[in-house]
């Protein structure tokens, strides 16, 4: 269970930390989602869970993104605004990115300009089609195991991963041809 925890944990936390843009979010749903797998499923074979673990971490996503509009429609009523929260989106480049033997310099601004506009476009996606894009992109999970993930239907999988590719390709058609 510790190999299979290691092994998940950085992508659970980009993907977290994409839909909240919040650092200590992310960690807490990653966190709980960890705590949640072991205690519930911990004696279940070991091929479950990977599908079992983003169907949790999805779950906690959605938990916080209720508990926030709670928060916000709390917080604008009794007149103290949205908070500080989205400070931190600035400044994290990609964990995961694929670098050149020896870019020189023109080159890493470049990369580094694709990297932060692809950052945002992940951000500006709704949530649904962030949740598809990064389960089928990133985890490489299949549309049926997407679907188990996000507790949704096949073909709602495939429709938010079709708006979400094509949302990117629009953002980012001056940084990728």
């Amino acid at each position: 269970m510790d190999r299979f925890l290691a092994g998940v944990e950085r992508r659970a936390y980009r993907m977290a930390w994409i839909a909240t843009s919040n650092r200590e979010d992310a960690l807490d749903i990653v966190q709980d989602a960890m705590l949640r797998l072991v205690k519930n499923y911990a004696g279940h074979p070991e091929a479950e869970w990977g599908p079992l673990f983003q169907r949790i971490v999805q779950s906690v996503i959605r938990d916080w993104y209720r508990r926030h509009q709670v928060r916000n429609r709390w917080r604008q009523w009794l007149g103290f605004g949205k908070g500080a929260a989205d400070d931190e989106a600035a400044g994290d480049p990609l964990e995961t990115t694929i670098a050149s033997p020896a870019p020189g310099p023109d080159g890493r601004l470049v990369s580094q300009h694709a990297i932060d506009a692809l950052d945002a476009a992940l951000h500006a996606l709704p949530l649904r089609q962030q949740q598809a894009f990064l389960l089928r992109q990133w985890e490489g999970l299949s549309v049926a195991d997407t679907a188990a993930a996000m507790g949704i239907s096949a073909g709602s999988v495939k429709t938010h991963y079709s708006r979400a590719v094509q949302a990117l390709r629009d953002k980012l058609e001056d940084h990728w041809p």
